[in-house]
């Protein structure tokens, strides 16, 4: 972080209460930087009937402001959350697919409807993303952060341009411990808070339940693939992932999820890591979204799910923004509707990512 670039800056902090957001305040404060603070609201409205954390959240970002002596201001971006991401995520669901909720949230809100409500009057936004950028040739790209298992540059491969040159990540050089001991060392009320899991707004709701919420229920048949035999019931396909395994409670398994009939509603699966049926190699991807700028894909590196493993690979341009990715070895659990996350050779710079298609 270059405090030169950022002195005569307008910098918007998001602040969420979690203690990455709030190591972000510390460290910006402490170089003399005097930024206002926003706290996002996107939970549900039925605050009561869900078990949400959105409440503790809002008193922890209070608090950590008010250490700084700087404002912070609510911005009401529930409405926006659930007439995109979620509309997103059940459209997608409905259709079969396996949507990634968080990679459009920072695109439609954090980035996007906040930027519309406040962050135009601010010439930097800053959030407690573990990602970096630099500047290469003159252009800002997004690079991934020293932590492997923290690095989120997956979840923000579907920024637009404009919001990539807003962005700043002031922890995004740190390891997840180095966080945590700032905010030891510097006594931040959240500094042993755990961190949230899942849906960035689902608090402590379990996604199932969510889905179940806005799309019911709908049975249907489970056959194992290889002999169409049916071996039990289903209660609708969206609460099923390519390559699931746990949670399934049929017995005489293993079993894996690999495939899903849309039209017919039946769930496939397959007995144990057979290759031709839980394992893909070769998958197409479209709508591919370059964040910088496009570039030449040939010999890259690629993820499909948040994880530190990095797979390589050699695309394929096919025309009509659509790609085949070649994988060095075969893959588990490609699902369509998850999104191919491509980097450079040495996984250092993402150029952006696709959506994985049938």
């Amino acid at each position: 972080m270059n405090l030169s670039e950022l002195k005569d800056k307008r910098i918007a902090v998001l602040l969420s209460g979690g203690v990455d957001s709030s190591v972000v305040v510390h460290e910006l404060a402490s170089q003399g930087l005097k930024p206002d603070c926003f706290y996002i609201k996107i939970g549900p409205e039925e605050q009561e009937e869900w078990d949400c954390s959105s409440e503790e959240d809002l008193e922890m970002a209070t608090a950590v402001a008010a250490r700084y002596g700087l404002k912070l201001e609510v911005i009401d971006c529930h409405r926006e959350y659930w007439s995109q991401v979620t509309r997103y995520t059940m459209d997608k669901v409905k259709a079969g697919y396996t949507p990634n909720p968080d990679v459009m949230c920072n695109r439609l809100i954090k980035f996007g409807a906040f930027d519309e409500k406040r962050g135009y009057d601010y010439d930097l936004i800053a959030t407690g993303h573990y990602a970096q950028t630099e500047i290469i040739d003159g252009e800002k790209w997004l690079v991934t952060s020293p932590d492997p298992v923290k690095d989120q540059t997956d979840f923000l491969a579907q920024i637009y341009d404009w919001q990539l040159k807003k962005a700043i990540f002031p922890i995004g050089h740190y390891m997840k411990d180095e966080v945590r001991e700032v905010a030891e060392r510097e006594h931040l009320i959240n500094a042993k808070r755990k961190d949230s899991q899942g849906i960035c707004f689902l608090g402590q709701i379990d996604y199932n339940e969510y889905l179940r919420r806005y799309l019911g229920e709908n049975q249907g048949d489970v056959l194992e693939l290889e002999t169409g035999k049916k071996i039990g019931t289903h209660r609708g396909l969206w609460f099923h992932t390519i390559g699931q395994r746990h949670g399934l409670g049929f017995g005489g398994g293993p079993w894996f999820v690999v495939k899903k009939d849309v039209e017919q509603n039946i769930l496939y699966v397959s007995k144990g890591y057979d290759p031709k049926t839980a394992y893909k190699q070769e998958f197409y991807v479209h709508d591919f979204h370059f964040l910088t700028k496009p570039v030449e894909l040939h010999r890259v590196t690629f993820k499909i799910r948040h994880t530190p493993e990095y797979h390589s690979a050699v695309m394929e341009k096919l025309g009509d923004g659509r790609y085949m990715v070649h994988a060095e070895k075969p893959l588990h659990g490609v699902a369509p509707g998850q999104f191919c996350v491509v980097y450079d050779e040495t996984h250092h710079r993402c150029f952006g990512s696709g959506e994985i298609t049938v």
